[in-house]
């Protein structure tokens, strides 16, 4: 589990596809503290780390199965290419954010950007079978970051990004076109879930 409060923003070092997709991520954390087969959810994608070193910088390897590559923007990842990382809540840990599990329901789109003062109002399009999960004032993970939904129109809906976020995680390098993991929240899932059988 995680809450979506980005902690370090890694970067993507090596990618061999050896059966599976094995990435190297570089990151800020010290590696010392993260045991073999501890989960860290990148750009909201839950992973086990399966290898650690320090050279030259800290880095974890991470195995990604074609099932996750398909069903999330992993696809599309380079080589240099900057993640919003946050290691797996612990018991007793502050929850900033809302309940990520990591497991990504689908792929949204940048459709619109918009500076409003310092801040930037970004516009996604969410896919058909999960617009009907967002509602305005509702929680969302996106790239694995916990957000706030302003406004909602069809499949389309309004995240606002004050400046500590955009620079705190990748959300500064938004652009029109890029494709963005999306979770939805855990009780809106089931909300829709007990409607289906009232």
């Amino acid at each position: 589990m995680f809450t979506g409060i980005v902690t370090d923003i890694g970067r993507v070092l090596v990618l061999d596809q050896q059966g599976d997709l094995r990435a190297r991520i570089g990151t800020g954390y010290d590696v010392a503290g993260i045991d073999i087969g501890a989960s860290i959810a990148c750009n909201g994608v839950c992973l086990t780390v399966i290898a650690l070193g320090r050279d030259p910088q800290n880095w974890f390897d991470v195995q990604i199965s074609a099932e996750t590559v398909g069903a999330t923007n992993v696809s599309g990842w380079t080589v240099g290419k900057r993640l919003n990382l946050e290691r797996a809540l612990k018991v007793g840990d502050e929850l900033g954010g809302h309940i990520v599990s990591g497991h990504v329901d689908g792929v949204a789109e940048v459709v619109a950007l918009r500076d409003e003062g310092d801040s930037t109002r970004v516009t996604f399009r969410a896919p058909e079978a999960l617009a009907r999960f967002i509602a305005p004032k509702g929680s969302v993970a996106l790239d694995g970051t916990s957000l706030t939904v302003n406004e909602v129109a069809g499949r389309d809906f309004g995240i606002n990004f004050i400046p500590h976020t955009k620079t705190a995680t990748t959300w500064g390098d938004v652009a029109v076109g890029d494709l963005i993991n999306i979770e939805i929240d855990t009780m809106a899932r089931y909300v829709a879930r007990l409607q289906d059988y009232a």
